[in-house]
């Protein structure tokens, strides 16, 4: 023992002198381009910010710029080109292992005398899409991996922005402004994508897991409301996700084990003439050796398995453009037997049961760009992705397995889509686009209804439909303080042949250095869950109908009003108005409380046939940000989100929505400790408190004389659990050696163990209540290496 004790005081007293001796540095590299026509832009200064700095470089005929011998830590550049705002990007993070990769947008000044410096925190706050111009900001990579209690997935990250509503443990779902989830459109490389989550459904834009990287993607866009014309078929939000290239010139690698797996990555160059590269990840499920040891993850006893893969192959040419080849696909498993006494999920009729289920998801795309001269371009894109869902339930201890039951979807969908964009001039550009969804169908669902022994078919067909899209968007410069844009947005849904015109515009003036406002306005629509169209229904000569073939297009109309101000480089508030006014939803031809804008935030959707849109709805709230930009080690980012959110049914009564909690706050800080030149230690936390869920009271007498569960319709999600409550508390660890970079952390979630309502349940036939508690305490351990 003594023996070890001398070895490991030996060895850390190496490494610290050795931290004191070698000096480690890093190569940043990267292109700079136009922010308005996509293209390089040469002859850049950039450089290297710092007293001792002699690290400088101008960017080649490609855009192309290298800054070598960069110290390790948090490094800021600044860049500069005579026409352009200056960009001044800060706190990138440079460790030994590998090397710095950024892509610098710069904007062409209008006014060509007028000195207009854009600050780091500017750059951030400011969305990549310089169309969406409110309601949106970047979704940056670092901040995914640094918050508490995001395991580093893309959705949990975003719950932290202000309009957004995550108080459900169990699944990534984003609620934005007391839209449902299903209002989300998920968006890769510009093509749109499905829901990209393991155990992932059809129309359903959640889960339990990600399928996205956080290592293979760079900074992305969300919007969450009156987005541009670019984006099309949702309600509530976009989240329009960019992967980023491998490094052309060094072959690098990446070993990690944590929540969200064992995963191996790489990336390299595939040709060091063509600077063509690859990267690519693969993940495997780590959840089965947490639950063995004696910790929960939400689902109680089961073992979720899942796997995934993410990868990117970049090749440009110097004549014929750039090709990209991306893609991304998860499988996932789950079984959940009848008598688990953690199972989490309960049946109306209180019978035993036992369930598996299953679904694999994935996309791959073919992109094409290219420059006809320095100002214009277009974009081909080519993709093919797919959903196969399988869920089964069948009573407990029967021979042979009696179905209780059973739905299976498969979607396959071509995509091909070419958007035209041209610079006229610093003033001028204009954006325009076209693409079709075609999809192939194979849907069927077989279940006993309630009160009924007989298993009946609630769906079962092969079909296709196509989504036709169009859009152009017109941006135009009055000045470097005043920019608008004018779109509009065209769909036609050939299955029932719906359509729908929409306008968008939105304006920004910027009538201080550091304040703005904003205005953004535009009609939007989306259609229904592609299985709520193939709903089966008997009509009195006992032949099959579709009655919800002929549903068209939900719509909403937005109007956000916004105030933007830095106080500094580093400390910004930003506050929001917003109205949603929505009409034509689906809801039962008879008068009722049910309105499909109620769902999403599960695995499927309800079983309703014969609906009308005459459904109506709106949304209203104001919201704050105040974020500290990482500086000097040190951030913090509170987000407060006050709405109100209603819905009418067929009825005509005005009630609460499922997704109303009326209110969101979220405190997040941290701060970075450099130990030595090698070493650093980080302390980040989170404070999440928002409005518990709503849910509709049983009827206790109907539901015993039936024999399952009855609610009462009628006071439809007129109660709402406790609020919910959630202290998440993380410890970070990084050294950097001569060629590798190790990470360690450990993210305390739920802290104090607070008991968050999941569900409540109820026993018809015993008359019991009961209820499932979210997350109890749960420590998730990471670590990383790369090389």
């Amino acid at each position: 023992m003594k023996k070890i004790l001398f070895f490991t005081m030996t060895l850390f007293a190496t490494s610290v002198i050795s931290a004191q001796e070698v000096s480690l540095t890093q190569t940043i590299k990267g292109i700079i381009i136009d922010e308005q026509s996509g293209n390089v832009l040469h002859n850049a200064t950039i450089i290297l910010e710092g007293a001792n700095s002699q690290a400088s470089d101008i960017s080649d005929s490609l855009g192309n710029f290298k800054l070598r011998n960069v110290p390790i830590g948090r490094q800021a550049i600044h860049v500069t080109l005579v026409g352009y705002e200056e960009a001044v990007i800060r706190n990138i993070e440079v460790t030994s292992s590998k090397e710095v990769v950024l892509e610098i947008r710069m904007k062409e000044r209008v006014k060509k005398l007028e000195e207009v410096v854009v600050r780091a925190g500017k750059q951030k706050s400011r969305a990549l899409n310089e169309a969406a111009v409110v309601s949106a900001r970047q979704f940056s990579v670092e901040e995914a991996v640094r918050y508490a209690g995001t395991r580093n997935d893309p959705s949990r990250m975003a719950q932290n922005f202000a309009g957004v509503s995550g108080a459900n443990d169990a699944r990534n779902d984003i609620i934005i402004r007391g839209n449902s989830p299903a209002g989300v459109l998920w968006r890769m490389e510009g093509i749109d994508i499905p829901n990209p989550n393991h155990y992932s459904t059809l129309g359903s834009t959640g889960g339990p897991v990600t399928i996205l990287n956080t290592n293979t993607l760079k900074n992305s866009d969300f919007i969450t409301s009156a987005f541009p014309a670019q984006y099309g078929n949702a309600l509530a939000g976009v989240f329009d996700l960019r992967m980023r290239n491998g490094n052309d010139e060094k072959y690098e690698f990446l070993g990690q084990m944590g929540f969200n797996g064992f995963e191996f990555g790489a990336e390299g160059p595939l040709s060091s003439k063509t600077k063509s590269s690859f990267l690519f990840d693969y993940r495997y499920s780590l959840i089965a050796v947490i639950q063995k040891v004696g910790l929960t993850v939400g689902t109680g006893s089961a073992t979720p398995y899942y796997q995934d893969i993410n990868f990117k192959v970049n090749i440009p040419t110097r004549k014929a453009g750039t090709f990209s080849w991306f893609g991304l696909g998860g499988e996932s498993h789950i079984k959940f037997d009848a008598i688990d006494k953690d199972n989490l999920y309960s049946t109306n009729d209180g019978s035993l049961r036992d369930r598996n289920f299953h679904s694999s998801t994935g996309v791959t795309g073919l992109t094409h760009t290219y420059f006809f001269n320095s100002t214009a371009s277009g974009k081909l894109m080519l993709a093919v992705s797919g959903l196969d869902s399988k869920y089964r339930e069948t009573f407990y201890n029967t021979q042979p397995d009696s179905i209780a039951f059973y739905k299976k979807n498969t979607q396959i969908k071509y995509y091909a889509g070419y958007t035209f964009n041209k610079k006229f001039n610093s003033k001028n550009q204009l954006t325009a686009g076209t693409g079709a969804d075609f999809n192939r169908l194979k849907l069927r669902n077989d279940y006993i209804p309630n009160g009924s022994p007989v298993l009946t078919t609630l769906f079962d067909t092969k079909k296709n439909a196509v989504l036709l899209k169009s859009f152009i968007n017109f941006a135009h410069r009055f000045s470097d303080k005043l920019s608008s844009n004018l779109g509009m947005y065209y769909q036609l849904f050939t299955l029932n042949n719906s359509q729908s015109i929409e306008p968008r515009w939105n304006i920004k003036y910027q009538f201080r250095p550091n304040q703005s406002f904003s205005f953004g306005a535009g009609l939007h629509s989306q259609a229904q869950p592609l299985e709520v169209y193939f709903y089966e229904t008997r009509n009195a000569g006992g032949q099959t109908e579709l009655t919800n073939k002929d549903l068209g297009f939900v719509k909403s109309a937005h109007g956000v009003l916004g105030y933007d101000i830095n106080f500094s480089r580093h400390l910004r508030l930003k506050t929001e108005l917003y109205g949603q006014y929505i009409y034509n939803a689906a809801v039962e031809k008879t008068a009722s409380s049910f309105s499909m804008l109620n769902s999403g935030a599960d695995f499927y959707f309800p079983d309703k046939t014969n609906l009308v849109n005459d459904g109506k709805g709106y949304n209203y709230g104001a919201e704050l940000t105040i974020e500290r930009f990482l500086d000097k080690g040190f951030y913090y980012l509170f987000t407060a989100s006050l709405f109100e959110s209603k819905y009418q049914g067929s009825d005509r009564v005005w009630r609460n929505t499922a997704f109303n909690s009326h209110f969101a706050l979220n405190f997040l800080g941290g701060k970075e400790f450099k130990i030595n030149a090698k070493t650093s230690f980080g302390i980040d936390t989170k404070i999440a408190c928002a409005g518990g869920q709503r849910y509709t009271p049983f009827d206790f007498a109907a539901s015993a004389a039936a024999g399952y569960v009855v609610f009462k319709e009628n006071e439809a999600y007129s109660l709402q659990n406790d609020t919910y409550l959630r202290w998440d508390l993380k410890v970070s660890y990084a050294r950097n050696g001569r060629k590798t970079t190790q990470k360690w952390y450990i993210d305390f979630q739920n802290l104090t163990n607070r008991k968050n309502i999941y569900i409540r349940t109820l026993n018809p036939k015993e008359g019991t209540t009961g209820v499932i508690n979210q997350i109890g305490f749960f420590p998730n351990i990471n670590y990383m290496i790369t090389f």
